[in-house]
C-alpha cells in the first residue's frame, strides 16, 4: 500500500484569464447580488492539454472533484500539466480480433510452473494462516488472484492511475465510473498514504499487487504487516489481507467450494445450463455427479448450485456455488473465476480435470458479430451484434439450439456460426 508521504501541496493562484478559452471558462462573470457563488475555477496551472475533448471535460470534472471533498490545492498539482494517454484509449475501446477459447485460457494460466510457486508460497508466506481464519476465504483463493493479477507481484503495471483514469473519463463511454475512481485516487494522493508517483498501475486504473481500483484500496485495503502503512504494492502482506478483506466484503462464503467438476448423464437437458439453482442432492436427481465421486461437504449439500458448460457439451461441466460469483466481484467473467479456482484447487494439491478441455477453434469478431446478427434475423434477439458472447447472447443460442433439435449448450462453435449464416441467408 501506499507509503504515508505526507505532500507538501501549495495552493495555486488565480486562474490566469488568458487561458480561460481554452479549458471552455470563457464568459463567467462576476456573480451579482444574491447570485450564487462561482464554482471553483483551476489554477492557472492547468493549461490546455491541445486535446478539444480533454480540455472541455477537464474544468467540470476540477468542480465535481472540489464538490467530491477533493482539495484545490490537490487538484491544481496534480492536474496541472495533465494529458491523455492514448495507450489507454486504445485498450479501452480494442475489441480483440479472436476470441481465445476458454479451455486455452484455462491451461495458460493453470501451468505447471505457476501451481509449483503458488504452493511454494502457500507453505511458505506465514501469516496465510491469519488471512483465512480472519476473513474465512481460503490461502489458496487469495493466492490464486495475486497470480492472475500481477504473476505473483511481478507484473503491476507502468501506467499513471490518474493520467489513465482521466483520459478514460475525459473519452466519455464509462464517465461517471472513472471520474469516481480519480476522485479516489487524488483523495489517496491529497490523504498522504501514497504520493503519485506510487500511484502505478494499469491502463485501467487497478494497482498493487493485487491490482485494486483506487476506491476499493479506499474502502477496503488492509495493513497486514502492521508497520502503520497501506501498501499493496511493496508489501506482499499487505497485499494478501487485503485480497482477503476484499473477498469477505464480496460475501465469499466461508467453509463452501466456489465450483466442483460434475458429470453429466447421456441424453441431459442442456436447458438447464445457467438457469436454475438447486442444491447438490436436487442436481443428483437429473444423474448429475461429482467428476471425482468424493461426497458433497455438509457446506455445499446445504448450498445452491447452477451449472455451466464453458466450453459447450463436449468440455467440463462445473456446478458453480456463491463463492464462484465472489470470484467474479473481483472479475466479472467466467473465465477468470474459473482460473482462480482452479489455480486455488491445483495450489491445495487437487490434480487435473477429469473432462479435459476439448480443441477450440478461436472465433473471430466478424464470426462472433455474424452469429448474433442471424440470430436476431431468424428471430432469437440475443442484443446487440457487437461481438461479445455474453449471458443474452447464449440465452438465445440455446433456444435456437432447441427450436432446431441441437444439444441446447449454448456454446458457439465455429460449426454453428456457419449453420446460423446459412439460416440467416448466407451471413
Amino acid at each position: 500500500m501506499d507509503r504515508r508521504s505526507f505532500l507538501a501541496l501549495t495552493v495555486a493562484g488565480c486562474a490566469d484569464p488568458s487561458l480561460e478559452p481554452s479549458l471552455g471558462l470563457a464568459g463567467v462573470s462576476a456573480p451579482g447580488p444574491g447570485a450564487p457563488p462561482a464554482a471553483p475555477r483551476p489554477s492557472a496551472a492547468i493549461t490546455a492539454s491541445g486535446d478539444p475533448n480533454f480540455d472541455a471535460w477537464l474544468p467540470g470534472f476540477y468542480n465535481r472533484a472540489r464538490a467530491a471533498g477533493v482539495p484545490a490545492a490537490v487538484l491544481d498539482k496534480e492536474l496541472a500539466g495533465l494529458t491523455p494517454d492514448s495507450r489507454a484509449s486504445s485498450l479501452d475501446s480494442r475489441q480483440p480480433e479472436f476470441s481465445k477459447p476458454v479451455g486455452d485460457y484455462i491451461k495458460g494460466v493453470v501451468s505447471d510452473a505457476r501451481v509449483s510457486q503458488g504452493r511454494q508460497f502457500r507453505d511458505s508466506l506465514p501469516y496465510l494462516p491469519t488471512i483465512e481464519q480472519r476473513y474465512g476465504v481460503p490461502r489458496e483463493i487469495v493466492l490464486a488472484i495475486w497470480a492472475m493479477e500481477s504473476a505473483f507481484g511481478k507484473i503491476q503495471g507502468d501506467m499513471d492511475v490518474i493520467r489513465s483514469l482521466a483520459t478514460l473519463a475525459a473519452d466519455g463511454r464509462r464517465r461517471s465510473w472513472a471520474e469516481g475512481e480519480l476522485i479516489a485516487a487524488l483523495k489517496i494522493v491529497g490523504s498522504g498514504e501514497a504520493p503519485r508517483a506510487r500511484l502505478k498501475g494499469s491502463w485501467a486504473g487497478a494497482m498493487g499487487q493485487t491490482q485494486f481500483l483506487p476506491s476499493v484500496f479506499l474502502s477496503t485495503a488492509v495493513d497486514g504487516d502492521n508497520d502503520g502503512v497501506r501498501d499493496i504494492w511493496g508489501s506482499t502482506a499487505d497485499a494478501l489481507f487485503s485480497t482477503g478483506a476484499y473477498m469477505a466484503k464480496a460475501s465469499w462464503h466461508r467453509g463452501e467450494s466456489w465450483a466442483q467438476e460434475v458429470i453429466l448423464p447421456s441424453g441431459f437437458d442442456y436447458s438447464v445450463v445457467e438457469g436454475p439453482k438447486a442444491t447438490p442432492a436436487a442436481w443428483a436427481v437429473r444423474g448429475v455427479r461429482r467428476a471425482d465421486g468424493l461426497p458433497w461437504t455438509s457446506a455445499d449439500q446445504a448450498a445452491e448450485a447452477g451449472l455451466i458448460l464453458p466450453s459447450g457439451a463436449a468440455g467440463p461441466a462445473f456446478l458453480t456455488f456463491p463463492n464462484h460469483m465472489a470470484i467474479r466481484r473481483y472479475n466479472n467473467s467466467t473465465a477468470y473465476a474459473l482460473g482462480v479456482g482452479r489455480l486455488a484447487d491445483r495450489f491445495a494439491g487437487g490434480g487435473d480435470l477429469v473432462t479435459p478441455w476439448p480443441y477450440e477453434v478461436p472465433l473471430s469478431l466478424a464470426d462472433r458479430m455474424a452469429a448474433q446478427t442471424a440470430l436476431a434475423k431468424v428471430g432469437f434477439d440475443p442484443g446487440p451484434a457487437d461481438g461479445v458472447i455474453g449471458s443474452n447472447t447464449r440465452i438465445a443460442l440455446r433456444a435456437w439450439q432447441q427450436a432446431r433439435g441441437l444439444p441446447a449448450d449454448g456454446y458457439l462453435s465455429v460449426d454453428l456460426v456457419r449453420k446460423l449464416r446459412a439460416e440467416a441467408g448466407g451471413l
